[in-house]
């Protein structure tokens, strides 16, 4: 195992899942750590036991999109430790640290050249597919991918990806500069995005629309607004404008605490107004609006935060 600390790669793949360790994934974890990955045959093969096992055995860290720029930590062969820039971490300085398989990433510097390019298609479907060419599909994509625009027209659009110039559908995605969309309705744009995900199923260090954890699901929603946030609950706490119970808004996120709100927080959901949330709230259940009184973890809010104004 050698320290390292290369840049210039990115995710190859449709959603790279970031390991705890190389010997972290288990026999039924296949589906997840070759290129490429089957992500819906991944998730529909674990049973619930299987899932839960992902937090329990502190086996799964996060999750990037096909696309994303990460340095490399530690080259260890088949298996490298990498930060995710864009996740950002009280654990590491340079990004969300984690372990991936090699295959996930490629190095393309045409590819990390067209990242400064002022704009950008962002998958805005549940998901879609690349095309290598206008008759030969490519890999699925997740919602909130987003790639390098080279040319479009009305029907298909050139992007620039880790594997060469490839096609998105125009429908299939919107055009952004990249810019934050922070205006008076920004809080329910970011309800209104989570609400696409109502019924999918909870996956610990999900970050895709195969299956969000609580906090990845928070990221995700502010990130289709152009906000980007902490990637954990614990850190997303510590940052933004303080509410006031009185003053909330649909689109801020509250923070739940063990020992009735004064101990570390281990949940975060999004306000969805008239006292209820938006949130992806445990392995045995999936996105749902719930109220707030009533709730299990009701007497365990200990902080509200808004990052869209």
């Amino acid at each position: 195992m050698t320290e390292a600390k290369q840049t210039g790669w990115a995710v190859a793949t449709t959603v790279a899942t970031v390991w705890t360790t190389p010997e972290s994934p288990r026999p039924l974890d296949a589906y997840a750590v070759g290129n490429p990955v089957n992500c819906e045959g991944w998730v529909g093969s674990m049973s619930l036991d299987d899932k839960l096992e992902l937090h329990d055995r502190n086996l799964v860290q996060t999750q990037a999109l096909y696309g994303t720029p990460v340095e490399i930590l530690e080259d260890a062969g088949d298996w490298i430790r990498v930060a995710i820039p864009e996740q950002a971490s009280r654990k590491e300085s340079r990004g969300y640290p984690g372990w991936m398989p090699r295959c996930q990433v490629k190095e393309n510097t045409e590819y990390m050249a067209a990242l400064g390019k002022c704009t950008w298609a962002v998958v805005s479907q549940p998901k879609t597919r690349l095309y290598r060419d206008r008759h030969n599909q490519g890999i699925v994509l997740s919602f909130l991918t987003q790639l390098p625009v080279l040319a479009q027209n009305e029907e298909w659009i050139t992007v620039a990806t880790p594997d060469g110039p490839q096609l998105l559908r125009t429908d299939d995605v919107t055009i952004t500069d990249g810019s934050v969309r922070k205006d008076a309705e920004c809080g329910l744009r970011i309800l209104e995005a989570g609400k696409t995900f109502l019924g999918l199923p909870y996956l610990w260090g999900g970050m895709s629309s195969f299956g969000y954890d609580c906090s990845g699901f928070a990221y995700s929603m502010h990130k289709s607004q152009g906000i980007v946030i902490p990637r954990d609950a614990s850190d997303q706490a510590m940052h933004g404008k303080e509410i006031a119970p009185e003053d909330l808004a649909p689109g801020d996120l509250l923070f739940f605490a063990y020992d009735e709100g004064r101990g570390a927080i281990h949940h975060v959901g999004i306000y969805a107004g008239a006292g209820m949330m938006l949130h992806s709230p445990e392995t045995i259940s999936s996105v749902e609006i719930i109220p707030l009184r009533g709730y299990k973890y009701e007497n365990e809010h200990c902080i509200s935060r808004r990052y869209w104004e």
